[in-house]
């Protein structure tokens, strides 16, 4: 028998390659390839978002040589620039600007010319509906018969239109809310033109300095004139206004007298009707909500009261 250690030591070496079908080596260059072209990409969004004004600053920066860079002097760049070194101050709005780069143009609005416009065209609008009511009165026959009782004019508060008693014609039955039928007429005319702009209503009744007699239950001129002015506007509102352009409906009874110098006189009695103007329709609005306010208030307090 043959001794196994005289045997021939046989090393078999397996080489293996690497690559084909299955290899990573196409993977390695497709990385590549991707990364140069988000890096092409990168640089033309960096070209794009340059300003001309700054490419000519970098492209001058690599001009000047590094020693001249270093050491300043002539050549440069802007003597301006706080770091010494080649080309212009990037800091300068010199040349192209882009887009964002310019503060944004801040727009300021004037309230008191704002305001002051919306008062003119206010004032404008009450001057033509008062030119259209002249006109009615003089073309309708319905209203030219009343001609000398009708009173238009422009106040502070709007324009006002004043329907006054007469002597020999009344507008209601004597110490009555009682309508008459031709003041019905020209409540009803007018009532149709007040439609015509957006403006708010004011209704007032007056009535003369006489006493009231006959009254029940403490009935005077103020629940009279009070009681008046709320029958005009049930007739506005049957003649074609607008219920909701109402805002305000009071009784003055002789508080305000259109003849000073005679409180008696029939001319005393009359119906007040303002078209307000902004102004006044806000000052009465601010007002209303402030006494709205004040008697919540002392609703509260009063709930809270303990017996």
């Amino acid at each position: 028998m043959a001794d196994d250690t005289q045997r021939p030591i046989v090393i078999k070496r397996i080489k293996k390659i690497s690559g084909g079908h299955s290899g990573g080596a196409w993977k390695i260059a497709y990385a590549d390839f991707v990364t140069a072209m988000m890096a092409f990409f990168l640089l033309m969004w960096l070209l794009g978002s340059t300003t001309k004004a700054q490419m000519e600053g970098i492209a001058e920066y690599f001009k000047t040589p590094l020693k001249v860079a270093m050491s300043g002097g002539s050549g440069a760049g802007d003597a301006s620039s706080v770091i010494k070194g080649g080309g212009e101050d990037l800091t300068r709005k010199a040349g192209q600007v882009k887009k964002g780069e310019t503060e944004a143009e801040k727009k300021t609005i004037n309230l008191e010319a704002s305001k002051a416009e919306q008062e003119r065209q206010d004032a404008a609008r009450l001057q033509e509906l008062k030119a259209k009511l002249d006109k009615a009165i003089e073309n309708n026959k319905a209203l030219s018969q009343f001609k000398k009782q009708l009173k238009i004019d422009i106040t502070q508060e709007g324009l006002r239109i004043q329907i006054v008693d007469d002597k020999n014609r009344p507008m209601f039955d004597s110490g009555g809310a009682v309508m008459k039928g031709y003041t019905r007429v020209i409540l009803r005319e007018i009532g149709k033109t007040l439609n015509e702009v957006p403006n708010k209503i004011s209704l007032s009744g007056h009535t003369d300095a006489i006493p009231y007699y006959g009254g029940e239950g403490g009935y005077s001129n103020w629940e009279l004139s009070a009681d008046r002015a709320n029958a005009s506007r049930r007739e506005l509102v049957a003649g074609g206004l607008e219920d909701g352009k109402v805002l305000r409906v009071v009784g003055l009874g002789s508080a305000v007298a259109f003849d000073k110098n005679d409180p008696e006189a029939p001319i005393n009695r009359r119906i007040s009707i303002v078209v307000m103007n902004k102004k006044a329709e806000e000052a009465i609005t601010k007002e209303a909500r402030t006494v709205e306010a004040e008697t919540a208030k002392e609703v509260a307090e009063q709930l809270n009261v303990k017996p």
